[in-house]
């Protein structure tokens, strides 16, 4: 195999589970709608937290993508991912076997991984003894099973890895999947990101930092990106997976094109390890890597769907970021945040609002930041409050920011043929 870099890479197929909808469409006509997808918590009671919300997925009925006998085998992020890729691949209509298999690979990571099964199992250990744990346990709650279970499911046995980047992870995946085809390690790559981890520990943890909106009183209201008003972010759960493939291949299939990738910038901030450099430097390196990445300069750039967390400090240094990056530009393209519909989906939200640039670029209509009713002090771009935006826009990008100081983001243009 001759490596060689610089091959296209196509968006052919999208699977989004969310708080909005199981589904793309559902996901993608309820950001367009100004929907929100929090409200109070069911999985657990949480009654004695201060946080009280997130943003759990409606109506998932997980035996429609797992074997009932295989339920207890599968904790929630590997039940998202297994519905999302089967959304993506056959909205894609790859065929996967034999003849290409090895050339197909699977790029899915989560940030946490199976929480929900570990607290399950801990609190059956504790009342029943050790001997009742499954053999299943292990492997039901690591977090590259979602990756595992999704090859398995579609015979893929191309690269296959599992990024675990706290709140990059989804991003990085669809980066590193892009740049599997751009070398020419695979042809196709399924990847994305998932998350499932609704739970009291993650609730709590989260809590404990003060990291979380405590506006219970008002679940729709409470994730306001950029707001004068915000308090913290939501967490929510789902999926959030794309079909890339090597563009030659795609178009002499006759695949639909979402987009094309040609971008991906990733770095560290290497300053705190859970707050944001103040300046958003390290912001700003990974938008001006992607960008060199995809050899275009900064005034191209239409649209950005932001990591924009509803953080106070989070949101105004990804403003202080942009500002340095595109100077006089960024008071001329819109910028917003679809984490105001769906709350942040943590591991899973890189691939979720890389789906949603995707479907940005494919419809021509910028998804809007819901909840921004006064900006607060330094947040003053374009930021599509409360209604979308038919635009045109030719050239994309997409943040994700991650604890740690992990931080990433990718480019994509609109395809024309």
């Amino acid at each position: 195999m001759t490596l060689q870099y610089g091959r296209r890479v196509a968006v052919t197929g999208v699977g989004l589970v969310s708080p909005l909808g199981v589904g793309t469409v559902e996901t993608w006509q309820g950001i367009l709608d100004g929907r929100n997808g929090i409200g109070p918590i069911t999985r657990f009671d949480a009654s004695e937290f201060a946080c009280k919300i997130a943003g759990e997925v409606p109506d998932f009925e997980p035996t429609l993508y797992v074997e009932k006998k295989e339920l207890k085998k599968t904790d929630f992020f590997t039940q998202f991912a297994l519905a999302a890729s089967s959304m993506a691949v056959e909205d894609s209509g790859l065929s996967i076997d034999d003849s290409n298999a090895e050339r197909v690979g699977v790029i899915i990571g989560s940030g946490i991984g199976g929480l929900p099964l570990i607290e399950r199992v801990h609190s059956m250990m504790l009342e029943k003894g050790p001997s009742r744990i499954s053999p299943f346990f292990i492997p039901g709650l690591i977090a590259n099973m979602a990756a595992g279970q999704v090859s398995i499911r579609f015979g893929a046995k191309g690269p296959n890895t599992s990024p675990c980047t706290a709140c990059t992870t989804g991003l990085h995946a669809v980066g590193d999947a892009f740049r599997q085809i751009q070398l020419g390690f695979a042809d196709a790559m399924i990847s994305g990101g998932t998350e499932g981890v609704v739970t009291a520990l993650a609730i709590g943890g989260f809590s404990a930092m003060r990291a979380l909106s405590t506006r219970n009183e008002e679940p729709e209201k409470a994730s306001r990106p950029w707001d004068a008003e915000r308090d913290g972010f939501v967490v929510g759960e789902g999926a959030g997976i794309l079909v890339l493939e090597e563009l030659e291949q795609a178009t002499a299939r006759g695949a639909q094109i979402y987009a094309e990738i040609v971008g991906y910038g990733m770095g560290g901030d290497a300053y705190h390890i859970s707050a944001p450099d103040p300046e958003g430097a390290g912001a700003a390196r990974v938008m001006r890597a992607a960008l060199a990445d995809a050899d275009l300069s900064a005034d191209t750039v239409g649209y950005i769907n932001a990591h924009g967390t509803s953080t106070t400090l989070g949101d105004l240094a990804e403003v202080m970021a942009i500002k340095d990056v595109f100077g006089d530009h960024a008071h001329r393209l819109a910028v917003s945040s679809t984490k105001s519909s769906t709350g942040h989906l943590l591991g899973a939200a890189g691939g979720l609002e890389a789906g949603i640039l995707a479907l940005t670029l494919k419809h021509q209509t910028l998804p809007p930041t819901i909840n921004l009713d006064q900006p607060g002090e330094g947040c003053d771009l374009d930021f599509v409050p409360w209604k979308a935006r038919p635009t045109e826009v030719r050239v994309a990008l997409t943040n994700s920011f991650g604890f740690g100081g992990t931080n990433g983001a990718l480019v994509m243009t609109r395809f024309e043929g």
